[in-house]
């Protein structure tokens, strides 16, 4: 079992359907501001339990990210956390710098929204 969790996530889906079971912390944003928002759990004492990239989409082709903290802080950052969430911010801002971000069609965000979401799912399981 997981225990108590905060997801930090700009996906609506993800949203509400996580929201009855688990503490949300919905961005109006990027993923970047998503990656931020983790890092500013991460600042203040909670663990990252999923990885921040996890999934085999690039960060500048997915405008939906879902991120799952440990809902206990402690008085320490946990370095790794830190690490891992550093290197996918330097690694998304990478990707937005070199490629554009491509306009998809709202049949395409669904898409992206509902595997971000399945993504997460699968973690609890």
């Amino acid at each position: 079992m997981i225990g108590e969790v905060i997801i930090v996530t700009n996906n609506p889906l993800s949203k509400d359907k996580l929201r009855a079971k688990h503490e949300i912390h919905f961005v109006e944003g990027g993923v970047m501001k998503v990656l931020e928002t983790a890092r500013d759990y991460i600042h203040c004492g909670h663990n990252l339990l999923t990885h921040p990239l996890m999934g085999s989409v690039k960060p500048n082709e997915t405008p939906y990210k879902t991120i799952v903290l440990s809902k206990n802080s402690r008085k320490s950052v946990d370095f790794k956390s830190l690490q891992y969430i550093e290197d996918s911010i330097n690694t998304t801002q990478k990707f937005t710098r070199n490629y554009n971000t491509p306009h998809w069609n709202d049949k395409i965000l669904t898409d992206f929204s509902l595997i971000d979401y399945d993504l997460i799912r699968n973690a609890f399981e």
